[in-house]
């Protein structure tokens, strides 16, 4: 029997494989997937979401394919914003018929904690191909107040 010098580099390398093995499978397509059911699988959906800073206001935008404007819900509390809604299916297809089916059906809800206080009597939203953009001035007291300070 030869002895073999022992690399933890050779087993960090192994190990480094078996975990993108891991996350190989658990981000397959549904097609080829064998466990770890998706968000849509389990009757959630959660739209993606940007939110930034515009000086005076919060500018949130959602991706919402497919949806109708009439079929958006919100609702906009000083400090939180709660987006609801449904994502429906264009056509009937059985299961059997799918090679894959990565899209999203169903109805969604997110609650969302906005940084600042915002004016919600002001808040004003537009949808333009299947993203809606959500503009919520800040309060007064939450706008940032600038103040010089002369040092002699």
């Amino acid at each position: 029997m030869s002895m073999v010098k022992w690399s933890p580099m050779k087993e960090l390398e192994e190990m480094r494989r078996d975990m993108e093995r891991v996350f190989d499978q658990i981000f397959e397509p549904k097609g080829r997937r064998r466990w770890w059911p998706s968000a849509a699988e389990k009757g959630v959906i959660v739209p993606s979401v940007d939110m930034y800073d515009r000086q005076n206001e919060i500018v949130l935008k959602a991706e919402l394919p497919g949806v109708e404007k009439d079929g958006i819900d919100l609702t906009i509390t000083k400090d939180t914003l709660i987006l609801k809604g449904e994502m429906k299916k264009d056509e009937e297809v059985s299961e059997e018929n799918y090679y894959s089916r990565e899209r999203a059906f169903g109805t969604f809800a997110r609650t969302i904690a906005l940084p600042a206080d915002v004016d919600s009597e002001k808040a004003r939203a537009t949808f333009k191909n299947g993203v809606l953009e959500i503009v919520l001035p800040k309060r007064e007291e939450a706008k940032p107040k600038e103040i010089k300070v002369n040092i002699g």
